[in-house]
């Protein structure tokens, strides 16, 4: 544990959705004084997320579904065009996001590459998203994706160009951070090269 931090109280604000909590702790800073400060910290769980592409056609398989926090932060439709994702409840993060991927986009992968992993809003959120890619083909397909009925999801399959989905983020079409920090990866590495 790190000696520089004294957690001194953890309330729950709310355990609706997830957690969202409330620590105060004090913190030693670098000239040698102890301040105490508050922060909220929520609480969701892991997540991982994946890029399925396609080395012959050069496509990629991406998401659209409604995000109720972009609708309310200025995105007039709440649509969001994502990399496939989920949290990882209680799998580890390799069958999580097979799971995910078969129930989003209906392409069953037996073999994803983890690439790395991140914290994506560290500021306010517990959560570290594991990035993986698989090779996917057309015999792959086992249902239409689309998400699980009880999960409310309502997800719409996208197959793209690599480089139209990278237009897609110059234009501002593709705005979330995981998505475009995957299409980056893909291109930097030459996937579909």
């Amino acid at each position: 544990m790190n000696e520089k931090i004294k957690i001194r109280q953890t309330e729950v604000l709310s355990d609706n959705w997830y957690t969202l909590r409330k620590v105060t702790y004090e913190y030693l800073t670098d000239e040698g004084k102890w301040q105490t400060q508050s922060r909220e910290a929520y609480d969701r769980g892991n997540g991982a997320t994946i890029l399925l592409y396609n080395k012959a056609q050069k496509t990629v398989i991406l998401t659209r579904q409604f995000r109720l926090p972009t609708y309310v932060n200025g995105n007039p439709t709440g649509m969001l065009i994502e990399a496939c994702a989920g949290l990882l409840d209680k799998d580890n993060a390799e069958d999580c996001i097979k799971r995910e991927t078969e129930e989003e986009t209906g392409y069953k992968v037996s073999e994803v590459r983890k690439i790395f992993e991140a914290y994506m809003s560290p500021g306010s959120v517990t959560e570290i998203l594991y990035f993986f890619v698989a090779e996917y083909a057309k015999d792959m397909k086992v249902n239409e994706g689309g998400g699980v009925d009880h999960e409310q999801e309502n997800i719409e399959v996208l197959e793209l160009p690599l480089d139209e989905a990278l237009q897609m983020i110059k234009t501002g079409e593709i705005k979330d951070a995981k998505t475009i920090m995957l299409l980056q990866y893909a291109k930097l590495e030459n996937l579909l090269a």
